[in-house]
């Protein structure tokens, strides 16, 4: 045992500490005024902390907790005593734990009541208490639970964990105790009652929508619906995420899916279920099931504003959204947006602005295709996702054109909410250039120069039909929507994407005509042909109540092959950012020991099809809803192939150690719950674009306005 896991029992803390070492909540606190009637007091009042004031009450309560707590894991005659040290306006508490010889199970009896009780347990496998176990209630609340969720999955509708109790007979002289678990109906409950299995019965409907509408009764297969006489929903849906079949053995899960099938639409605002009490003798249960709906429609109006390596602007964004698009919980969005950046520092170009604005629409279907038997489909939640996306971007030196379309499946399997899929069967992508300036060809896309083979590349018309397959396993329950800071938990993401295969199969086989480059075209479109790989892992380790660490690693690759030589620059990695190294800005590092030579255009050059990234953080709360953060990022992007617009840029196993890229800083973020502000600051701490010298160690010889770099971000890194 380690008396620091016992620190949850204190009811009363001394006043938190920044680092273990300043009491700044409590410094904040104290410059407020006494008068509370001042707006500026309550305020400091509310982001400072208030002083601790001990209380005997809150110290006897709390060692009162430390000891049950002991003794319900085995320490029977665990003793906690308080010595209190009075010092002028503060009193020091100490928890003194003497826990004594820890008891064991030394045998183990089952008694059941009920002999078919006894024979559906038994059915499930072994249990899950052994001989030789620390008696710890812990554990025996454990398998209590375990045997009433069997019990009440076949059809035990009756069964609590009141008809579960431990006797444990510790008469014998030593660290032995013979334990009994018991299985009988409390004294206050009918026999005939406790132990009757139970079939679903009658399940009805009631539709409650936003208006105030008359309802009518109405059937579909084995539901009863009372609800509007047109309603709003689809009978058919309520079918397909109602889990409750008429005749069939009550289980407890079928209500539990019931919940998560009806809640996860989006036209609906909750759902409840409720059971009739059954009567004696009748061994059917009657279910009523209460649906509020939301209103069909809503809209939102966003505007933010951007800094884009030192470019101010600003984007305005519109968001239509109809949660029941055909009267079967479709949602379909549809998303405007326009942005705007005034760029500076731009030679030989008339237009100094940035223009781009984008419209996007997705239709999300609550089911997936029929590809499978019904029963497996009933196992999964999941939904279908169309999605159109056309976005136009003006720049001084080029227009850019991106049409996209989707169609994805996501899903889990109802057992194990952790574990989420997505499936892309068909992405397609179509990059049009209609405008590049002169003076952006002449300079870097005429002749042969085979230093801007990279950036020819990007700024040629393209067609990506892609095929992917990703999956995220999220350890904290609630899976992968929940966040991982100040937690236990780990994350893992991976993600697996094939382009160009088909096409390029067909293209062989039909003997299609190849391009001046050695390339096959789709409408005399080149298209790119590529395999790419992502894994990321984030795990977050808490040292205490209020402090934790954070892990992460990303390693993606992506290989051109066939009829590609270069990776399309939307695929391609890039370092640096409030996600990356954060020491510096993004598209400003790699690959490998690159140095850009512009930092308008060359941010093209600095991208990769390889990347690593490490990253390690302290965190901790500080006052009100700020918290802190200490950081250290290494990595880099590299490619794996050796271009001449690239020097130093290549993977190689020999050098790509001293390539990695190190920086560490502190961050500042703002706790809304819902949504995190986050400000971090990074300094460089090894460069890797200078290879030896003092200069490739920037932390032993910093320069604030070389090596610094400041980053607003909405969310963690990781």
């Amino acid at each position: 045992m380690k008396p620091s896991d016992y620190r949850i029992y204190i009811r009363q803390e001394a006043n938190s500490k920044w680092l273990n070492v300043a009491k700044v909540p409590l410094g904040i606190y104290c410059m407020s005024g006494t008068d509370s009637t001042k707006r500026f007091n309550r305020f400091i009042h509310r982001i400072g902390e208030a002083p601790a004031i001990y209380d005997p009450l809150l110290a006897e309560y709390s060692r009162q907790s430390i000891e049950a707590t002991l003794r319900s894991q085995g320490y029977l005659h665990a003793q906690v005593s308080t010595d209190t040290v009075n010092r002028p306006h503060r009193t020091k508490l100490c928890y003194n734990m003497q826990t004594g010889k820890r008891y064991y199970v030394k045998h183990l009896d089952y008694e059941y009541e009920n002999d078919t009780i006894r024979q559906v347990v038994e059915a499930q496998g072994p249990y899950s208490l052994y001989h030789g176990m620390p008696l710890d209630i812990t554990k025996l609340d454990e398998e209590r639970t375990r045997i009433i969720s069997i019990l009440r999955n076949n059809g035990y509708y009756n069964v609590n964990p009141e008809f579960i109790t431990f006797d444990a007979d510790t008469a014998y002289h030593d660290l032995g105790v013979n334990l009994t678990f018991k299985f009988k109906a409390p004294g206050n409950t009918n026999p005939s009652l406790a132990f009757q299995r139970y079939h679903n019965g009658k399940v009805t409907i009631h539709e409650q929508s936003y208006l105030d509408e008359p309802v009518d009764t109405a059937f579909f297969k084995d539901l009863t619906f009372i609800a509007p006489k047109k309603s709003h929903l689809f009978k058919k849906v309520y079918r397909r995420e109602v889990f409750l079949d008429a005749d069939s053995l009550y289980r407890d899960k079928q209500t539990q899916f019931t919940y998560q099938g009806l809640n996860s639409l989006p036209i609906v605002n909750y759902a409840t279920v409720r059971y009739t009490p059954p009567q004696e003798g009748d061994s059917l249960l009657n279910a009523d099931i209460f649906v509020n709906l939301n209103k069909p429609n809503g809209a939102s109006f966003d505007l933010e504003g951007t800094n884009t390596a030192g470019d101010l602007g600003g984007a305005v964004s519109f968001t239509f959204t109809n949660r029941n698009m055909f009267h079967g919980a479709e949602a379909f969005s549809l998303k405007l947006r326009g942005a705007y950046e005034a760029i500076k520092g731009l030679e030989g170009y008339q237009n100094q602005n940035y223009l781009e604005y984008s419209a996007e629409g997705t239709l999300r279907l609550p089911t997936l295709p029929v590809l499978m038997k019904a029963e497996r489909r009933r196992n999964l939640r999941g939904n279908s996702e169309l999605s159109v996306l056309y976005n136009s971007q003006d720049r001084p030196e080029f227009h850019r054109r991106l049409l996209t379309g989707t169609w994805g499946l996501v899903w889990n399997h109802r057992n194990t909410p952790n574990f989420k899929n997505r499936l892309d069967l068909i992405s397609l992508n179509y990059v049009f250039m209609p405008w590049i300036s002169e003076t952006f060809t002449k300079e870097y896309l005429e002749g042969d120069d085979p230093r801007y083979a990279v950036l020819r590349y990007t700024y040629e018309n393209l067609f990506i039909m892609k095929l992917g397959y990703g999956f995220t396993y999220n350890s904290l329950t609630g899976g992968a929507a929940t966040s991982l800071n100040q937690t236990n938990g780990y994350q893992i993401k991976m993600n697996v994407e094939t382009a160009g295969n088909m096409l390029y199969g067909i293209s062989k086989l039909a003997k299609l005509p190849k391009d001046d480059n050695g390339s096959y075209s789709l409408f005399n479109i080149p298209y790119s042909q590529y395999a790419k790989f992502d894994f990321d892992f984030s795990k977050s380790l808490m040292l205490n109540d209020r402090q934790s660490v954070a892990f992460h690693t990303n390693f993606g690759i992506a290989i051109p092959y066939g009829n590609s030589s270069i990776i399309p620059y939307e695929k391609r990695y890039f370092a640096g950012g409030a996600n990356s190294l954060r020491g510096w800005s993004v598209r400003q590092l790699g690959p490998g020991s690159y140095q850009g030579r512009d930092g308008h255009i060359d941010f093209i050059n600095q991208t990769g099809n390889l990347k690593l990234d490490l990253s390690v953080e302290f965190r901790t709360p500080l006052f009100w809803k700020f918290e802190g953060a200490a950081y250290i990022d290494a990595g880099n992007i590299w490619n794996t192939k050796d271009y001449p617009d690239q020097p130093g840029g290549q993977f190689k196993w020999d050098t790509f150690y001293k390539q990695i890229a190190v920086s560490y800083g502190l961050g500042l973020r703002l706790n809304f719950n819902f949504f995190i502000l986050r400000l971090d600051g990074g300094m460089k701490a090894i460069n890797p674009v200078v290879l030896s010298g003092p200069l490739h160690y920037p932390i032993f010889h910093p320069d604030f306005g070389r090596d610094f770099g400041l980053h607003f971000a909405v969310g963690l890194p990781f």
